[in-house]
Parts: C-alpha cells; sequence; structure tokens
C-alpha cells in the first residue's frame, strides 16, 4: 500500500501550498477539493514539476457523503494515510440572525463532523502503523468568542479543542496532531465568508504560502499548537489572559465590525 498525504480544500489557499510543501518533498498526495478541474490541473502541474505522484478527488465535504467517498476511494486504489491535513472549512460573516441557517448547517459539516470523522478514521490507522502527522487548520477566531462571526468561530474553538486534547491522548503512539492558528490570510475564503468590509482584514494580512511554510514545520515537528506572525501571538495571547465577559466580548466586537464607509 502507498503511504500518502490526504489534503482537503487542496485546490486554493492554504491547502494548495500545504500540498507544495509535501511535493517538494517527493511525498505522494490525495487533494481533495470540490473543482475536479482545478484538481486534475494541479496533479499535472505537481507531477510534472515535482516528479510525484498526485491523485485527487472531487468531494463536497459540506454534505454527509463527502468522507464515505474519500474513504472508498482510498480503500480502492490501496493507499495508506501517513499525513492528514484537514484544511477545508469556510465561515459566513455577519448578523446570526440575518444569516441562513442552512449555510451554517453546511458549516458545522464541514468544520466539525467531517473534520472529526477524518481525524477518527485515520487516526486509527496512523495508531496500527506507529506513526503519522495529522495537521487541523483552525483559526485566531477560535481563540474567543467572535461577535459576527460568532459560528465560525464557535467551529474553530471546538477544532481547537479537539486537536489539543488528541495531542495528549496519542502520546508514545508515534502519531501526533498539530493545530495550525492562522489570522487574516490573502485566500479566497475572505470573499467566500462575505467579509469584503470586515476591519479584521484592513490591518494587513498573511499570504497562504507563509502560513502553510508554518504551519507544515510544525506539523513535521510534532508541536501542539501553531499560530503564523507575530501578531497573531500577541492576540492570541492576550484572549487566552482576558478573562470571559463583557470587555473581553467587546474588544472581540470591535476587532470583527465592519470598516466605517465614507
Amino acid at each position: 500500500m502507498k503511504e500518502i498525504a490526504l489534503i482537503t480544500g487542496a485546490s486554493g489557499g492554504i491547502g494548495y501550498q500545504l500540498a507544495l510543501m509535501f511535493a517538494q518533498k517527493n511525498i505522494p498526495l490525495l487533494l481533495v477539493a470540490r473543482n475536479e478541474s482545478q484538481l486534475l490541473q494541479l496533479k499535472a502541474e505537481m507531477e510534472k514539476t515535482y516528479g510525484t505522484t498526485v491523485y485527487c478527488l472531487a468531494a463536497d465535504l459540506s454534505t454527509s457523503d463527502g468522507v464515505a467517498a474519500i474513504h472508498e476511494y482510498v480503500r480502492t486504489n490501496y493507499l495508506r494515510v501517513t499525513y492528514l491535513v484537514n484544511n477545508a472549512g469556510f465561515g459566513d460573516y455577519g448578523s446570526f440572525v440575518e444569516r441562513s441557517m442552512e449555510k451554517y448547517g453546511e458549516m458545522l459539516q464541514l468544520n466539525i463532523v467531517s473534520l472529526t470523522e477524518l481525524t477518527h478514521h485515520y487516526a486509527r490507522g496512523m495508531v496500527q502503523m506507529g506513526k503519522g502527522r495529522i495537521l487541523n487548520v483552525a483559526s485566531t477566531a477560535g481563540l474567543q468568542p467572535d461577535p459576527y462571526f460568532a459560528v465560525y468561530g464557535a467551529t474553530k474553538a471546538y477544532v481547537i479543542s479537539l486537536t489539543e486534547a488528541l495531542h495528549k491522548e496519542l502520546e508514545n503512539t508515534g502519531v501526533t496532531t498539530t493545530v495550525l492558528s492562522p489570522g487574516p490570510t490573502q485566500t479566497e475564503f475572505m470573499a467566500r465568508a462575505d467579509m469584503a468590509d470586515a476591519k479584521l482584514y484592513a490591518a494587513g494580512v498573511m499570504t497562504a504560502a507563509e502560513v502553510a511554510r508554518i504551519g507544515f514545520r510544525g506539523m513535521m515537528a510534532g508541536n501542539l499548537h501553531v499560530i503564523p506572525g507575530f501578531k497573531n501571538r500577541v492576540l492570541g495571547f492576550f484572549s487566552s489572559i482576558t478573562p470571559s465577559g463583557s470587555l473581553r466580548l467587546a474588544i472581540s466586537a470591535g476587532i470583527m465590525g465592519r470598516k466605517n464607509k465614507k
């Protein structure tokens, strides 16, 4: 069976940049995303440039069928997942009561349920092998409650808590879990989340390549929690020491609010 790195949300942004990191190490890849034509283009590009084997699967992990499709593909192609990167996810910015519950349901399925199912399934195999690396992509939004980004922030708080707990549970198994919590990053995420006028993105953002490089290094080292960028680490530190309550919420609301329109 061929050992591979499985990356979800691999067609762009941080997922794509992480895929490049694996390809440069000549680690075979299974790229998963919704857009099949993009995946096939990436497969051709990476195999030509790096000479590594690239498998690709078009699957929508915001539906209950997405995870089953991955399991079937891995099984029928005689693959063994040694590296798992749960990168797929999306957000939705705005007042909680004004946004779509249908979209929130898809977000919960993708950001929490599918991530948990993939982690559970492939962590078992890694423990049996006595080796493996799991990288779950969260967000600095998961470090505190986020007015106007409430559901997304809550999903990422779940990802952080789950990954940190598993990091302890899997000690001495040869398997590690790492959680990557980027701040604002130059990807398609902002447009999909309807965040064009959010203050958060007005103060400068990191590139997806920078975030991926730091996350990849942390994953391979088996680190627990990786927060790229000095500013993001400072914000994360103050989030951790600010008591819960009205002050913390006021600060978060100020950061997450919309830009003043002239």
